[in-house]
């Protein structure tokens, strides 16, 4: 290799490469699905959510507990940071690269982050995954910050909401991330044995060891329109049932009609849906406490203009 393969020819090709706005952080605009080209801010101040076709896109953690707390007042928790990298993975990229790489693209030490604020006035804890760092994967970081979350709920007595947006079980940590689907599960009943509400909303996509774990224990598991809620891939099962899958196969919508979820509702409505169905829910573990029965049903409180279907 001389000087003119190492370094005239990649820089003339950079030239021609393809670039995204998408991918431009000092963009001001961006594209949907839907080829539609929207000013970033335009589109924030609407949720991320697309004025032309009504596409959930993906928000952060930090951007997610902005539109859902209280006047945007919320407090991140410290969480548990196990040692990095254990098993010392490679494939193409060493795995400590990878985390550094997700680090410095995110600002967040994990995929999941915990904060406590208010909704409609009611102390809540709140959790949420970032699909931007390594998928939203579940890693041992990530186990812990989900068990710290519901120790904090616990602690304070308060209902556990979590968003979730992942892929799956974090390869890279091979039986450390499967023991934390474990862990998790764990977390959730002892919310239960807390008579505490835990609600899920799963957000495009929940999919893999997520999906099999503490995302799908809700009490209420509330789907956002058009999310993919899957274990294995279309494609996977595909595969191997060898026959075309139905059409909307792991949409939001078809696992609600085969009885997956509860709920798929608008991104706009989540806070007062779910502040409903805390009422619900908190006046029912009131009602146990004191042994009485008296408690009104879901259909009875929910509120019209929740667009719950």
């Amino acid at each position: 290799m001389n000087w003119i393969t190492k370094f005239i020819k990649p820089k003339i090709k950079s030239l021609f490469k393809k670039r995204s706005l998408n991918d431009d952080k000092s963009s001001l605009w961006t594209t949907c699905e839907c080829k539609n080209l929207i000013y970033k801010d335009e589109l924030f101040k609407n949720l991320n959510v697309c004025p032309t076709c009504g596409s959930h896109h993906k928000l952060t953690c930090e951007e997610r507990f902005k539109i859902f707390f209280d006047d945007k007042e919320f407090t991140i928790l410290d969480t548990p940071q196990p040692k990095d990298d254990p098993l010392r993975f490679n494939d193409l990229k060493k795995y400590s690269d990878r985390l550094k790489k997700a680090r410095e693209l995110t600002k967040q030490s994990d995929a999941i982050q915990i904060a406590h604020g208010k909704l409609e006035g009611t102390k809540i804890t709140v959790g949420a995954q970032n699909f931007a760092f390594i998928g939203g994967s579940l890693g041992a970081a990530s186990g812990e910050a989900f068990i710290h979350g519901v120790q904090y709920a616990i602690d304070n007595k308060t209902p556990f909401v979590f968003f979730s947006c992942s892929g799956g079980a974090r390869m890279m940590e091979s039986g450390i991330s499967l023991s934390n689907m474990t862990r998790t599960v764990i977390g959730v009943n002892e919310l239960k044995k807390n008579n505490l509400p835990y609600i899920v909303v799963m957000t495009n996509p929940t999919a893999g060891g997520t999906t099999a774990s503490f995302a799908g224990l809700g009490d209420v598991i509330i789907g956002e329109p058009k999310a993919i809620i899957a274990f294995a891939g279309a494609r996977v099962i595909k595969d191997t049932v060898k026959e075309e899958l139905p059409e909307g196969f792991q949409t939001a919508e078809f696992v609600k009609e085969h009885g997956g979820i509860d709920l798929v509702v608008e991104r706009k409505y989540l806070r007062s849906t779910i502040s409903t169905l805390l009422s619900i829910l908190l006046k029912k573990k009131e009602a146990q406490d004191i042994g009485t029965t008296d408690v009104a049903t879901f259909k009875e409180t929910l509120p019209k203009t929740s667009k719950a279907v």
